[in-house]
């Protein structure tokens, strides 16, 4: 796994994975013991709940790796709609 410099990437990227793994346990406590009779709806509660955290992290996590990461296609189109000072490495200073 990629070390983050943000620690609310950082966050939600632990976030992702625990959540995503309670939501498979949940899911496969149901498949394989159905839902119980005369259960309120909430087993569906909360694996709606954790699909919004889900959704909520991957949409931080995208939106700081288009900001962070260079382009991987080498396209002229695609390299022409980048800004290259912002990963110039070399500065000049005088």
């Amino acid at each position: 796994m990629i070390a983050d410099s943000n620690s609310n990437i950082a966050w939600h990227r632990v976030q992702l994975k625990k959540n995503r793994d309670a939501l498979k346990a949940m899911e496969i406590a149901r498949f394989r013991f159905g839902e119980m009779a005369g259960s309120t709806g909430q087993t569906q509660q909360e694996i709606a709940k954790l699909k919004r955290k889900i959704a909520e992290s991957e949409r931080c996590i995208a939106a700081h790796e288009r900001q962070t990461k260079r382009p991987l296609a080498t396209d002229l189109q695609s390299l022409t709609r980048v800004s290259w000072s912002n990963w110039n490495t070399r500065v000049i200073s005088r």
